[in-house]
């Protein structure tokens, strides 16, 4: 019974493809993504730029070298990370500083590759030096250390705020706010990962990959003009941006 259920698991996952729903025409050096308000997010030239019904709202500060990431999982507070300068910024919805926080002033320096949103004045960070990822209360610079050393290169953290996902050259990691390893499996060669609640997109070689639990599914890409540089997975859709055009998909599945 078990083998039947798996075989009609894999069945479903095969049958699932991706159906273009509109494209528009999008020149950035980055594209990071649509918020729950519809608003698009974009960086040009060292800019980081918001565009929708509100209005349209830029964010810049050269001092501070290019942007590593943006989180804007709660759009009335983005988390605009700076690598090279080890700061955080925080914005409000029309871009605008709210703070920072600079990780070389601090009385336990903290030496971050990677920072994301994690709610409740809390930032989870991955710290450079011990490998290990940690949860960080800006308000009372309170430090939780939730795992132990990880090997390797992190690609990609993305986060929301009851876990963390930690992507290296061959391994993904979860994590969540307690600190416990909900999940460890092998990722060899992908690039980076989307998600949304547990729908998980992965990115390698140019081919889209769907995965779920220990599968790991080939998506077929209705385009092939030009390499895909982002991604983002929302609830509704898959946004594909290939540096001239920006396409939105839905997850088709199988007619019963």
């Amino acid at each position: 019974m078990k083998y039947v259920f798996f075989l009609l698991f894999c069945t479903t996952l095969f049958a699932q493809e991706l159906s273009m729903v509109k494209e528009k025409p999008l020149k950035a050096n980055r594209f990071i993504g649509i918020d729950s308000y519809d608003h698009l997010y974009t960086i040009k030239e060292g800019v980081l730029y918001k565009e929708g019904d509100l209005g349209s709202f830029v964010f810049k500060d050269y001092q501070l070298g290019p942007i590593s990431s943006v989180d804007i999982i709660n759009p009335l507070n983005v988390v605009v990370f700076y690598a090279e300068v080890n700061t955080v910024v925080f914005l409000d919805n029309r871009l605008s500083e709210k703070e920072r926080i600079n990780f070389n002033t601090l009385s336990n320096f903290i030496n971050v590759s990677h920072a994301s949103n994690a709610g409740n004045n809390r930032l989870w960070l991955f710290n450079a030096d011990t490998q290990q990822l940690q949860l960080y209360n800006y308000r009372n610079t309170r430090e939780t250390i939730l795992s132990q050393p990880y090997p390797g290169t992190v690609k990609t953290q993305i986060s929301n705020f009851n876990d963390c996902y930690l992507l290296t050259e061959d391994t993904l990691w979860q994590v969540n706010i307690y600190g416990s390893l909900l999940s460890e499996r092998p990722m060899m060669g992908f690039e980076t990962i989307v998600r949304n609640e547990k729908n998980q997109i992965g990115l390698k070689e140019n081919a889209i990959y769907y995965m779920s639990n220990d599968t790991i599914i080939p998506l077929d890409i209705p385009f092939s003009e030009n390499p895909i540089k982002d991604l983002q997975l929302t609830q509704d859709f898959l946004y594909i941006y290939d540096g001239n055009v920006l396409r939105s998909f839905t997850l088709t599945q199988p007619k019963q």
